[in-house]
């Protein structure tokens, strides 16, 4: 049987939209508020689906305390209370827009998990804004 199975968790963070490569005023246009220079912060919320087969043995895809406590470790340990430009490795060098932010999520999570288990990561900027990998 095939079947997904998903774990929400939230982090709170602050970021800054900025290409270094622009100035002030194109990063101003491009990004607005947004660009602030002392940064803002929003309230993530992420959504972890899993598909495969489910094991014949256990009756789990995956034991969801396993899933939960690797989002833990992987996502809100880096990410929560964070600044991300400034805090994360992942965004010294990556503008953290929520789809960089989703992807490297989705990358975090894809090295610990098992080959067999399909991967899709949501990540809501705000209960309107949200982005999904893969789409």
């Amino acid at each position: 049987m095939r079947i997904s199975v998903f774990r929400k968790a939230h982090f709170n963070a602050a970021h800054r939209l900025n290409n270094p490569n622009w100035s002030e005023e194109k990063n101003q246009s491009v990004f607005g508020l947004c660009n602030n220079a002392n940064y803002h912060g929003h309230n993530y919320e992420l959504e972890v689906k899993l598909t495969g087969e489910v094991d014949p043995e256990t009756g789990y895809l995956i034991d969801l305390k396993l899933l939960k406590d690797l989002i833990f470790e992987e996502v809100e340990t880096r990410f929560d209370h964070k600044n991300l430009n400034l805090d994360v490795d992942e965004f010294k060098n990556l503008n953290p827009t929520a789809e960089n932010i989703c992807f490297v999520i989705w990358n975090l999570l894809r090295s610990k998990l098992d080959e067999r288990l399909a991967l899709a990561v949501r990540l809501y900027e705000t209960p309107r804004n949200f982005v999904e990998y893969p789409a």
